[in-house]
């Protein structure tokens, strides 16, 4: 009996032949697999003797061969499955958007693609206005509303989980990790909430109100988990996020508004002290503070050793981490306006919203503009960078999506109500909170 070995290339060809035909016409995929393989085959069979001969001395039954290849089709058909079955990349990749700006560097950058065009799948409506931005995690969509509840829906059907609810406002964005939900709220209470049932593990008083997300690093000493977040009291907390204890604070000379980025061991934030601070995860010291010479209201995002931001004063400013200097400024001296929305950044560029109605693209490396879109009012809202497509939202009351490399519109929606919520990517859908109280779902048509 002769063996036969069916090498990769093969195997290859084969896969491209089967994802042609169907199943039904074995006969005639078997004619056409010999034909495309029998080069290679030859050279799999093992005989004594010379090559040409070889060719004269099969003498196989088409019967035969057409049994041989049905075999060989049922061994393949486990390989190619995947192939024929595989999801997009947008149902594939990006689950989980469990945190402000989507990572604990708050990059803006969600993984995967989205469609280019995308209907509204679903609408829920909260009994108040939604300005905190909306997280997910493992199917469930979790945000704060200004009518003091926390909810939490079924990201496909919208279903309400469950919901918290307090005597005030949730203006922050919410923070999922290790099933817990940690969230602060306008009376000076940060908590953290099980994310299953939306009971309460432990709750801390702070000196002010909390309109930040909160961020999360490990002690490399301890290995604890801790948690911290920014408040109007000027303080960054530090707590530690199994008991609740407060580990540490670090007194800034203003209100803290957004968020602190995670760089190494560091915690990079603003405030309306006008410095950027760069300080220590595990002590709240080795402390510099970097003068940009106006107020900070949105949050940093770190790229490989800068922190990128926009203040008060209509800039954006590139910060080298390591050594603190101020590496550019982004300024647009026609029509500028104060930054309030956080910048979304890859290896290329730079993405950020501003009051003069914009969405700015700008060089990462030199600082220079690359492109501006104009919406008809504010963009506070925080962009997020999805392939080469931009998600944003404006005051306008529509979501958008642009390119990435032009600026150039790739599809609107227009829901009417002003958003200043940052939107969430996951699992294909786009997630946004608006201030007409509305939770709206987007997905592919």
């Amino acid at each position: 009996m002769k063996k036969i070995v069916l090498g990769n290339s093969v195997k290859s060809k084969f896969a491209v032949i089967l994802n042609e035909v169907r199943i039904k016409n074995l006969l005639q995929l078997s004619t056409r697999f010999f034909v495309a393989t029998l080069p290679q085959t030859m050279s799999g069979f093992r005989r004594k003797g010379s090559f040409e001969p070889f060719y004269d001395s099969i003498i196989l039954s088409k019967t035969k061969l057409t049994g041989i290849v049905f075999l060989i089709l049922l061994m393949l058909c486990c390989n190619t499955s995947e192939k024929i079955n595989k999801p997009t990349d947008f149902q594939a990749l990006q689950t989980n958007w469990p945190i402000f700006r989507g990572d604990n560097n708050f990059s803006g950058n969600a993984q995967g693609d989205i469609p280019d065009s995308l209907k509204l799948l679903w609408k829920f409506q909260a009994e108040d206005e939604i300005t905190s931005s909306p997280v997910v995690m493992s199917g469930k969509i979790y945000f704060g509303s200004m009518d003091g509840k926390l909810y939490c829906l079924d990201l496909v059907t919208g279903e309400k989980h469950w919901e918290f609810a307090t005597t005030t406002s949730f203006e922050a964005p919410p923070l999922i990790l290790n099933n817990i939900v940690y969230i602060g709220n306008v009376n000076h209470v940060f908590y953290a909430i099980n994310a299953n049932n939306g009971e309460v593990k432990w709750q801390l008083e702070t000196g002010g109100k909390i309109m930040g997300s909160a961020n999360w690093s490990v002690n490399p000493e301890n290995n604890d988990t801790l948690i911290f977040v920014g408040c109007y009291d000027a303080k960054m907390y530090c707590i530690h996020a199994e008991t609740g204890k407060k580990i540490w604070t670090y007194n800034t000379k203003n209100f803290i508004n957004g968020a602190p980025a995670i760089y190494r061991d560091y915690l990079i934030f603003g405030g309306c002290d006008a410095f950027l601070h760069r300080i220590s995860t595990v002590t709240g010291k080795n402390r510099v503070k970097i003068n940009l010479e106006s107020y900070l209201a949105a949050s940093p995002a770190v790229y490989e050793n800068f922190a990128y931001v926009g203040d008060y004063n209509w800039e954006v400013v590139a910060v080298n981490l390591e050594d603190t200097s101020i590496v550019w400024k982004y300024y647009d001296e026609e029509e500028g306006a104060p930054f309030f929305s956080s910048p979304a950044v890859t290896e290329q560029y730079v993405v950020v919203g501003s009051r003069d109605f914009r969405l700015h693209c700008i060089h990462r490396k030199t600082g220079i503009g690359n492109w501006t879109f104009r919406t008809l009012d504010e963009v506070e809202s925080s962009p997020i960078i999805v392939n080469h497509k931009v998600v944003f939202c404006s005051a306008d009351g529509r979501v958008y999506i642009v390119n990435l490399e032009d600026g150039s519109l790739v599809w609107s929606y227009e829901i009417g109500g002003s958003i200043i919520s940052t939107p969430a990517v996951a699992m294909g859908k786009i997630i946004v909170g608006a201030e007409d109280g509305g939770l709206y779902v987007f997905g592919a048509k």
